[in-house]
């Protein structure tokens, strides 16, 4: 016999129950049925109608809903869970009825009017998983919601449900609208899934439970280099305490097996006595590394100890006490001594491979501290702070012109300059000349790769400039600034979905970035229309802080949103910074591929800016793009509003 084929639909499903509903059945019964007739009336039915939904089946202290569309399944549900809040909020305790909503999109099988299939029962099983009043989505519905909801999503980690033979990712709907401080996700370690697998199994046997979520094991060990304390009490001392911090970092982050908190994520406990498991719980790591750095009459003495967060173990600890040239040999010792307390799936590392990702040490310990200086200046980029940054820099690889990253951070000073009304052919050809030297004195440098890529990519050379940052990628994919400078680039590339997807992963690595990097995560969210995550980041930032391309996206973004008199304002302060901005300006920068320009033209015009430029800006320009209505006799500069 032949059996016919189902009926099959991709929809979004929406699953939901009254919590304690059979106490309160009990309890009254006829009440009971009342207010739930009641709620349904005046408040669920129409917003499933509003959402376009449809009831599919009413189970007593359920419901299941199909919606076409999983925005307005989870617009829906989020209107219901405020509004059910807002409802009980002026009721007495025994009248409130509380829903736990699951939505899920998936494949469903339609058969005698009814709804069947992983999407439902998926959908079912979050629906048990939320929190009282809480709202939980699937991961196949989060990756189509993306830029499209008001509400953030918290990432809860792959949860093994009942009936479901692979884990489902889940996601909780934060519908106060704020975002959690800590949105890195939670490792189980290795050795707890024996334990979990075990005690789900006791679960089942005992009929305890209707399912047992487990967290996925992280497949690396997580790490956390807190700031060095500084001893010595001294200023100098103090640069040389950033920045072993920083390398000992950067050697960690190189190595693929580690998950490793950026810097600027732990520099909020530098000074402080805080307990090492409550900062394990606040970072998410499983790892601390703490110690003092103290220089006396030209030594250096430096004490570090790796400490399980989970026990508060120590799980190795080491002093030095050496000539303050051998300080690159001590992070060096440190990290080795860090890397070998690990059991690496692919067996140890070896030393040569140790050697070919780290970088060259400088000769002179002037240029080192001299660089460490000039980056301070400007990781908060001001006109002012970004040229004191480069006569610094200047100093650091007159001191040592064969330091390599003396030179990254020259090459990206300048290549900052050009944002901050420096003349972009003079700044452009600096940061190039700097840039090529470093790849030149350290190939294994990711970071040299990466202000190259930067370099060429704000000269429109797009191809050349992917590969140096896929290159930067490769040689160090855990470090938080070699993403930040990809994802300001990646619409270039034609990938702006990954810009944002890079934008939310360094985010969760470095909840907090310095000023400089809120640049590239703004573009990469203005890009993709995430207009509040790009005006979000900015707070990092002041005014004086902002490039032209800032104010033009920070308008921009307003007008999108409709808030149309912050735009007005931004506009105004734009043109008062960078009196020849206008959109034409923008429309001929070669950084912009066709794509990014259109985007800019658009909020642009939303925004108010001055449509066409200057005759004399025009003839800057070698093959100038003029807009329709700035075509000779249709507009003049002066008509401009």
């Amino acid at each position: 016999m032949t059996v016919p084929p189902l009926d099959r639909k991709l929809l979004a499903i929406l699953a939901a129950d009254v919590v304690g509903y059979s106490k309160a059945m009990e309890a009254d019964e006829a009440g009971t049925i009342a207010r739930l007739r009641a709620i349904r009336a005046d408040l669920t039915d129409p917003a499933i109608a509003r959402h376009h939904g449809r009831i599919v089946k009413l189970m007593g202290d359920g419901a299941l809903v199909a919606f076409d569309s999983i925005v307005d399944a989870v617009a829906c549900a989020e209107e219901i869970q405020k509004a059910m809040a807002a409802r009980n909020a002026a009721l007495p305790e025994p009248e409130r009825m509380v829903f736990r909503i699951g939505v899920n999109l998936g494949d469903v099988a339609l058969v005698d009017g009814d709804f069947y299939g992983d999407g439902v029962n998926v959908a079912a099983r979050l629906e048990q998983l939320a929190e009282p009043g809480g709202v939980m989505v699937s991961g196949t519905a989060f990756d189509h919601l993306q830029g499209k909801l008001d509400c953030p999503l918290d990432f809860i980690g792959e949860q093994q449900v009942k009936n479901i033979a692979r884990p489902v990712r889940a996601y909780r709907l934060r519908l106060d609208g704020k975002r959690a401080r800590w949105t890195l996700r939670k490792a189980m370690p290795r050795w707890a899934i024996p334990v979990a697998v075990a005690l789900a199994a006791l679960a089942i046997l005992a009929g305890t439970w209707q399912f047992w979520p487990v967290e996925m094991a992280s497949a690396k060990p997580s790490i956390a280099v807190l700031p060095l304390n500084n001893y010595g009490g001294d200023e100098a001392t103090g640069r040389l305490a950033d920045g072993l911090t920083e390398d000992i970092i950067t050697d960690l982050s190189r190595m693929s097996e580690f998950d490793v908190i950026a810097r600027n994520s732990t520099d909020v406990y530098k000074g402080k006595s805080a307990d090492v498991r409550e900062i394990g719980r606040d970072l998410k790591v499983r790892y601390v590394l703490e110690g003092s750095i103290q220089r006396q009459a030209g030594r250096i003495r430096v004490t570090a100890q790796l400490i399980d967060s989970e026990t508060g173990a120590h799980v190795w600890s080491e002093s030095w006490d050496r000539p303050v040239q051998d300080l690159f040999a001590v992070q060096t010792e440190i990290a080795d001594h860090i890397i070998s307390q690990f059991e690496m799936t692919t067996g140890p590392i070896k030393s040569v491979d140790l050697g070919a990702a780290r970088r060259k040490r400088p000769k002179s310990l002037t240029a080192y501290e001299l660089t460490l200086l000039g980056v301070e200046k400007h990781l908060s980029p001001t006109r002012e702070s970004i040229a004191e940054s480069m006569e610094i820099l200047n100093k650091a690889v007159a001191a040592d012109p064969g330091y390599a990253p003396a030179w990254i951070n020259l090459a990206w000073a300048h290549s900052m300059a050009a944002n901050y009304g420096a003349d972009w052919e003079d700044s452009n050809r600096a940061a190039m000349e700097a840039a090529e030297r470093a790849v030149v004195l350290d190939p294994n440098d990711a970071e040299a790769h990466a202000v190259l890529g930067e370099v060429l990519a704000s000269r429109g050379e797009f191809a050349r400039a992917k590969t140096e940052l896929d290159m930067a990628l490769r040689l160090n994919p855990g470090s938080f600034s070699v993403i930040a400078y990809y994802l300001g680039w990646a619409s270039a590339f034609g990938e702006p979905e990954l810009g944002a997807e890079l934008a939310d992963r360094a985010i969760r690595l470095n909840p907090n970035y310095k000023p400089w990097a809120s640049s590239g995560l703004r573009y990469a969210y203005f890009m993709v229309g995430r207009f509040e995550d790009a005006l979000k980041v900015m707070e990092r930032q002041t005014p004086d802080n902002y490039s032209k391309y800032a104010w033009v996206e920070r308008a921009g973004s307003f007008a999108a949103l409709g808030r149309t008199t912050e735009a007005e304002a931004t506009v105004k302060e734009a043109l008062r910074r960078y009196p020849d901005l206008t959109i034409e300006m923008i429309a001929n920068d070669q950084a912009f591929s066709a794509a990014e320009t259109q985007r800019h033209i658009e909020t642009m015009r939303l925004a108010g800016f001055p449509p066409c430029a200057k005759p004399e800006v025009v003839a800057k320009f070698a093959k100038p793009v003029r807009l329709p209505e700035c075509e000779a006799g249709k507009m003049q500069p002066a008509e401009q509003p």
